[in-house]
């Protein structure tokens, strides 16, 4: 079977910046640091302001609305209430700012799917939505994206992203749903008298405000019991800052958009997201993503969604079988359900259904490492692909020298529990110029299409760059040893 290898690579860059806090945990010095900016004369703030200003210029977008964010973080820091000039609280945020080269070094684990937009282009052709995670300074992983558009001829062409890259908005009092808030506690665990005078006190939809609040009168009006109480409280905020809403905005290019961690369970990285695009029973179509959130300690299986690629709803899974990595939710419900592939196990691919796609609670075995390039580990490669036969998964196996290759099996268009095929060979396997890279002898994707009669791979390089290949679907499925 020849695969064809397009010759695009994508790689890292160090000139993709976005503008992020700089945090300093010393509270003392944060107020040193202050205090020196304040004794500055105007000449000397204005001059030093000035001068930030031209340097940074044309490297982000609003960055004034970015310093004087900043300023408004750390003002509680300062030691006097004595009034300050607009510039010089500009200049405090610029000392409390950072630059994060968030690509600069990798760009990899691609995931394909096309673009809620698909107008204006010639007969054949389709424009596409490519993630990938961007790996920076410390091991810290992204979201970022590219687009580009694959003619009728499966010729792919990607966009050239351009010099900006800009991390969303949090959605300023989005509403927590009581109900399943609720459930969620219940399944990590977290109930019991306090949580139960939490929630009654909650409306039936509340914000990250009034949690905040209830909380603390919860703790406060019950001392005897504080110490017991104040860790459920903080467990309860986890929770529900790990639940939040994003927003871009709409005038920025596809390639500008960037989502960075932001909740305490990614606090280092979000890692592998598994896009994908859904379409509900009722005609109505939603992108979610799942991903893998890591705090620097524990890895956790989440979710997003989105119609636009503009708002985004981040979610925890949840459910006894919401464990270890590679989640990928099939595109469409199947037997009236949601189905997701998984590997609780980290060896074996299994099948979950579930009435709601974030709560998971029993799993059944598909397809064990069977062949000698996937004796250490079978895993999927984003989210099933329909065809006519059958659903096309397809997979990572780890072998000798913990090399990775892709390879492919089936399931049953009905009954997706039931294996039917799958390659003896590897699909693809790192060549020459593919072998050297962060983690070497790897490829990998996160999420492949299918065109005309294309399918399309987007895959990873050794951890370090992404390209593309493409093969005729037929020969992939005519390639399969039946089971």
């Amino acid at each position: 079977m020849d695969v064809y290898r397009t010759g695009i690579v994508l790689r890292p860059t160090n000139s993709r910046v976005v503008i992020r806090p700089f945090e300093i945990p010393s509270e003392a010095r944060v107020e040193r640091i202050i205090a020196r900016v304040s004794a500055l004369s105007e000449p000397e703030v204005e001059s030093l302001l000035d001068k930030v200003m031209l340097e940074f210029r044309g490297r982000h977008q609003r960055t004034r609305e970015f310093f004087h964010h900043r300023f408004e973080q750390v003002r509680k820091h300062r030691l006097t209430d004595q009034p300050l000039g607009e510039s010089r609280r500009l200049l405090i945020g610029s000392y409390f700012t950072s630059e994060y080269a968030l690509e600069s070094a990798a760009l990899f684990n691609p995931s394909m799917v096309w673009h809620p937009d698909q107008s204006g282009l010639p007969a054949g052709c389709r424009r596409f939505v490519l993630s990938l995670r961007a790996t920076g300074e410390g091991h810290i992983s992204s979201i970022t994206f590219r687009s580009g558009v694959i003619d009728a001829a499966a010729g792919i062409r990607v966009d050239d992203p351009t010099r900006l890259v800009v991390a969303p908005d949090l959605v300023p009092n989005s509403l927590y749903e009581k109900a399943l808030f609720y459930r969620k506690l219940t399944e990590l665990g977290i109930n019991g008298p306090f949580t139960e005078l939490v929630m009654a006190a909650l409306g039936d939809q509340f914000t990250l405000d009034d949690l905040g609040r209830t909380l603390r009168n919860a703790v406060r009006h019950n001392r005897a019991r504080q110490h017991e109480y104040e860790p459920i409280a903080a467990t309860m905020l986890v929770l529900a800052k790990a639940n939040y809403e994003i927003r871009f905005d709409p005038a920025l290019n596809v390639s500008e958009r960037v989502i960075f961690p932001s909740s305490p369970t990614e606090t280092n990285g979000i890692e592998d997201a598994r896009f994908v695009r859904f379409t509900h029973d009722d005609g109505r179509v939603t992108y979610y993503a799942t991903y893998t959130a890591y705090d620097g300690r524990v890895t956790l299986p989440q979710m997003l969604e989105t119609e636009d690629f503009l708002h985004f709803k981040v979610s925890t899974l949840n459910g006894p079988e919401v464990k270890n990595k590679g989640f990928a939710l099939f595109p469409r419900t199947v037997n009236g359900q949601y189905a997701m592939l998984s590997r609780q196990d980290n060896e074996n691919v299994y099948l979950m259904y579930s009435d709601m796609p974030h709560f998971w609670y029993t799993k059944t075995l598909v397809a064990k490492p069977t062949y000698p390039w996937e004796f250490v580990q079978l895993g999927n490669c984003g989210s099933p692909i329909e065809t006519d036969a059958g659903w096309l998964v397809l997979t990572h196996g780890v072998g000798p020298m913990r090399k990775y290759a892709m390879g492919a099996f089936l399931l049953d268009r009905d009954d997706p529990a039931r294996l039917i095929g799958r390659l003896a060979t590897p699909l693809l396997e790192p060549n020459t110029n593919e072998r050297e890279g962060y983690v070497p002898n790897v490829v990998y994707s996160c999420g492949a299409v299918v065109h005309g009669n294309d399918l399309i791979i987007p895959y990873a390089m050794s951890d370090y760059a992404s390209s593309f290949a493409t093969v005729p679907l037929a020969d992939v499925l005519n390639a399969m040893t039946r089971v």
